[in-house]
């Protein structure tokens, strides 16, 4: 086996891999940048290519703006675009799932968040800026965080000092795109957030596999009781 791995992608000097996904050839893709901007087209607009290849520009970046996320939609539903009966079929799929609306979620460098319907990010083709998913004032500083998440779900605040706090995401506001969102994380001085994480937490299934039997008696006498035969 290769101890090296192989090439994924063709880098330029001074430039990075920030995601990669595997897509079903029919998915919506969306980056987000740093300057708090972030652009949703179809996979389709991305013509397959070879490993070594360098590919096709995704979004324009303004400035010393780069690609800080990756997310494929699990939901292809858009506000813009959505009818009422569309609308309904989506939620009834999602309802019937277990999972509920689907969010997207910033956060800034200076400790700052939101959550932001996924509806609410348009489709457009691909190479431009995109539009605004969160303000980045010099409150809020970069945007260096950005995933889909659910109701139910739990996450991680990582800092540059090693500093992690876990809560959950529907603690978390949830507001429009253009805004500046709320605190996430209380910093210390010159402390900078730098990493969300999603927490998935085991199925019960798992947790019995690893653990003890479900099941107490497992053959085990009852107290008080004797096995020997008369």
């Amino acid at each position: 086996p290769r101890s090296v791995g192989l090439i994924a992608i063709d880098l330029e000097e001074g430039d990075r891999l920030v995601g990669a996904a595997i897509t079903s050839g029919s998915d919506h893709v969306m980056l987000l940048s740093s300057n708090g901007k972030a652009i949703r087209f179809e996979e389709g607009n991305v013509r397959a290519m070879g490993r070594a290849a360098r590919g096709v520009r995704g979004m324009r970046l303004a400035g010393d703006a780069e690609v800080i996320s990756l997310i494929i939609p699990k939901s292809q539903q858009i506000d813009a675009e959505a009818d009422a009966e569309v609308a309904a079929q989506a939620e009834a799929v999602e309802q019937a799932q277990g999972e509920g609306q689907i969010y997207i979620l910033t956060a800034s460098e200076n400790g700052y968040g939101k959550r932001t319907r996924l509806e609410e990010f348009p489709l457009r083709g691909r190479g431009g800026q995109g539009v605004i998913a969160m303000q980045t004032s010099e409150r809020n500083g970069s945007l260096v965080a950005a995933m889909q998440v659910y109701d139910s779900d739990e996450m991680m605040l990582i800092t540059d000092r090693g500093t992690l706090v876990r809560t959950r995401v529907e603690e978390v506001s949830t507001t429009s795109r253009n805004t500046q969102g709320v605190m996430l994380i209380r910093l210390g001085k010159e402390e900078k957030l730098v990493k969300t994480v999603r927490v998935d937490e085991p199925e019960e299934s798992d947790v019995l596999e690893a653990g003890e039997p479900a099941d107490a008696d497992n053959g085990a006498q009852e107290p008080g009781t004797d096995d020997t035969s008369l």
